[in-house]
């Protein structure tokens, strides 16, 4: 199968997701690719329009039955093109395939859809099926794998970020928050009734190191620490005023075990000193998107299938890492599927310049076809 070819195809199509760019084109183009390219390998397909317009697809290589089932995930969604100037026109040069998603995440897409086709014509050997999910939505709410997860499921599962043929065991989470302080407005010549809301924003941001350097302290051992930092500040209306209101937005990385009440309480105390310097503000904390981390034991059977299927492939067992972006193998886990991400390499995720190692393409698609082998027998 040639990985090249296809990866080319799927580069070609726009599919940026127009939650991060308004009017872009979406997953729609590149849903129907996947599924009549899958379809006609024989994969029975199903589309998933849900957000409608924003389809997913789910194309099942069915076993001869009695036999783990297996998925394997990947998003069909990219980033916007902002600084490219051929983000849609695949180049190959030196094994290397240039173009918007090649890296994050089309090369992990080709890879399922190779390795379904390659268990459709194994269906003879495998009993349980190979569940093919090309998701929408990864790179904004993700939509696109809860709306799958809601419809289908499997014994285990493989997610196809990039990860330059290793096997990814666990990811960083994170929550979206946003903090303010609401004094009193007045004019600037009457400090008597003015109450500086941005002034008193100022507890919090000293605080934010201070909390970094605790959090340093309990690092994951293939994560390293959570972290914290101050993304977006604003407040005031002019020079000559007392501000009324100021807000801070945050961003808190987590790690494995912590969950979003533990920011929340975290949060609520940068609050906190900020009413004991000045009792005279009021105070909200406006907790938004949260999603979970990601974490499978080294030893769990997918884990350890992988590994087994990749020194057979590769000749060496895929290096065990963890990986601080986050990705949909949090909401498969969270389904109950055991779930370990391995995809192939590049470089240039959400950058000007992207590109994907055709060879490791093509190597994590064997891959994933003796992982089936090995699971779904």
């Amino acid at each position: 199968m040639d990985a090249a070819r296809l990866l080319a195809d799927l580069v070609a199509i726009d599919s940026v997701n127009p939650a991060l760019v308004p009017g872009a084109a979406g997953e729609a183009e590149i849903a129907a690719f996947v599924a009549a390219w899958t379809q006609a390998r024989g994969l029975d397909v199903t589309v998933v329009d849900e957000p409608r317009g924003r389809p997913s697809v789910v194309a099942v290589a069915r076993g001869t039955g009695g036999g783990a089932s297996l998925m394997l995930n990947a998003h069909t969604d990219t980033v916007g093109v902002a600084g490219m100037t051929r983000p849609h026109e695949p180049q190959v040069r030196d094994g290397r395939l240039y173009g918007r998603g090649a890296y994050d995440m089309k090369g992990g897409l080709a890879a399922v859809m190779m390795a379904g086709a390659g268990a459709a014509a194994d269906r003879g050997r495998l009993r349980g099926d190979v569940v093919v999910t090309a998701v929408a939505d990864e790179e904004h709410a993700s939509e696109g794998v809860q709306a799958v997860l809601r419809r289908f499921g499997a014994d285990a599962c493989v997610v196809t970020e990039p990860t330059h043929l290793r096997a990814c065991v666990a990811h960083k989470g994170f929550a979206w928050a946003e903090l303010e302080t609401r004094g009193r407005a007045a004019h600037g010549s009457r400090p008597d009734l003015g109450v500086d809301a941005i002034a008193g924003m100022g507890p919090v941001l000293a605080q934010i190191a201070a909390l970094q350097a605790r959090l340093d302290g309990a690092p994951h051992p293939l994560l390293g620490p959570a972290s914290l930092h101050a993304s977006v500040i604003g407040g005031g209306q002019e020079l000559s005023s007392y501000p009324a209101r100021c807000t801070l937005g945050l961003e808190r990385r987590t790690l494995p075990g912590e969950g979003v009440d533990d920011v929340r309480r975290e949060l609520e105390g940068l609050l906190q000193r900020a009413r004991e310097a000045d009792p005279r503000l009021e105070t909200e904390l406006r907790m938004g998107l949260w999603r979970a981390p990601f974490e499978v034991a080294p030893d769990a059977e997918i884990v350890r299938v992988l590994r087994a299927a990749g020194e057979a492939i590769l000749g060496d067992a895929p290096q065990i890492v963890g990986d601080h972006p986050w990705m949909d193998a949090a909401f498969t886990a969270a389904a109950g599927i055991p779930t370990v991400v391995f995809g192939p390499s590049g470089a240039g995720a959400h950058a000007a310049e992207e590109f994907g190692d055709l060879l490791s393409v093509e190597q994590c698609a064997a891959v994933l076809v003796e992982t089936a082998r090995r699971i779904c027998a």
